[in-house]
């Protein structure tokens, strides 16, 4: 899939099992999400992939697993997005 080349890097670590979808925190370059999936065939990954394209208000083919697809710790990379406008936007939203 061709990108627009804007393409960032995100460190994520993923707490499966949560009540509902909640952004944690974003600090020393980790985003901390909770995810109302388990980690189990592929579900934590969608669920994440969905929530993370609901807060930053993009497709969800613009975010992409490049790293960790089995494990909490993640990578991913999301088109067409700097790393501010992501910072940005995550800012603006209230886990209360």
């Amino acid at each position: 899939m061709p990108t627009s080349g804007t393409e960032t890097k995100i460190s994520v670590r993923v707490h499966p099992n949560a009540a509902a979808n909640e952004l944690m925190d974003f600090s020393n370059r980790i985003l901390q999400v909770k995810v109302a999936a388990p980690l189990v065939k592929g579900k934590a990954n969608r669920e994440l992939v969905a929530f993370l394209s609901q807060l930053l208000d993009i497709a969800k083919s613009k975010i992409r697993i490049i790293k960790g697809h089995y494990t909490r710790n993640k990578v991913i990379t999301i088109d067409s997005i700097s790393h501010q406008e992501i910072i940005r936007r995550l800012s603006t939203y209230s886990k209360h």
